[in-house]
C-alpha cells in the first residue's frame, strides 16, 4: 500500500506528515506542526526527517511526496517547494501539489465537523486569498475558484445563500471589512486554523489512489498573483 509524505510551509506554521496506507489494518498517521514564523528553512527538513524516523521508514520507500502549493506565504511556499522537489528528483517520486485552502477546509472539517466552510488567508496588501467548500464525511468540494481579493468583494458561491457558512483562516481577521450580507451569512470560526500537512497528505493519498502523478519539474507554487509584498528599508 502506498506510503506518502506531506510538507507544508505557506503560512505562519510549519508541518509535514507521512501516512501509510496499510491493508487489513488502520493506517499510520505520524505528522509534525510548529507555528515558527520566518524560521520555515530551519524546521522544515528535521520535521520531515522525524516523521519519517517515527513510522520507522526510509526515504526510499516513499511512493510519492506532496507540498502545500499555495496560496499562501511567498516565501514559505518557495522553501516548501524547493524541498518537495529536491526529495522528489533525488528519489525519482512523483510530486504532488495540494491547494492550502482544500487542507484548510479540511482540517475544519476534521477538527469542527463544519460542513460549508469559506476559507480565507490574509493575503497582505489588504486582500484575502479565499474559496468556497462543502464538506462530507471527509470528502470536499470545492463550490467556487480560488480567488484573491479585497475582502469587501467575497460573495457566497451562487446557489448556496442559505447554507450554514462558517468562516475558517486568517483572513477572517479581516471580517469587519467584509459587505454586511457576509457578516450576517457567515458565522466566524476558527481563525486561528492554519494549513497543515496532516491534511494535505490526506487530500494527496486520495488523488494518488486516483492516479494523478506528475514529475518534480511540472508541479510549481499557485501564487494566485505576481506581485510580492515587500517594505523598502529605510
Amino acid at each position: 500500500m502506498p506510503i506518502l509524505l506531506a510538507l507544508d510551509a505557506s503560512s505562519s506554521a510549519c508541518s509535514a506528515a507521512l501516512l501509510q496506507r496499510c491493508e487489513g489494518s488502520d493506517d499510520v498517521l505520524v505528522s509534525r506542526f510548529a507555528l515558527t514564523p520566518r524560521d520555515h528553512t530551519r524546521r522544515l527538513l528535521p520535521m520531515v526527517d522525524q516523521v519519517l524516523a517515527e513510522a520507522g521508514l526510509a526515504p526510499s520507500e516513499l511512493d510519492a511526496v506532496a507540498f502545500g502549493r499555495g496560496p499562501g506565504s511567498f516565501t514559505g511556499l518557495r522553501i516548501a517547494a524547493g524541498l518537495a522537489q529536491g526529495l522528489a528528483y533525488g528519489l525519482d517520486r512523483p510530486l504532488l501539489g495540494v491547494s492550502t485552502l482544500e487542507a484548510l477546509a479540511l482540517g475544519a472539517h476534521r477538527r469542527h465537523a463544519l460542513s460549508h466552510v469559506i476559507t480565507a488567508l490574509d493575503a497582505r496588501m489588504g486582500e484575502i486569498y479565499v474559496a468556497s467548500w462543502r464538506c462530507h464525511d471527509g470528502v470536499i468540494e470545492a463550490l467556487s475558484q480560488e480567488a484573491v481579493m479585497p475582502p469587501e468583494r467575497l460573495q457566497l458561491p451562487e446557489g448556496h445563500s442559505g447554507c450554514d457558512w462558517v468562516g475558517v483562516g486568517s483572513g477572517w481577521a479581516l471580517r469587519e471589512a467584509m459587505s454586511d450580507a457576509i457578516r450576517t451569512a457567515v458565522r466566524q470560526g476558527d481563525t486561528a486554523l492554519e494549513p497543515a500537512a496532516e491534511e494535505m497528505v490526506l487530500l494527496a493519498a486520495r488523488a494518488y489512489a486516483d492516479g494523478e502523478r506528475h514529475a518534480a519539474h511540472d508541479v510549481q507554487p499557485i501564487y494566485l498573483r505576481d506581485q510580492v509584498a515587500w517594505k523598502k528599508s529605510r
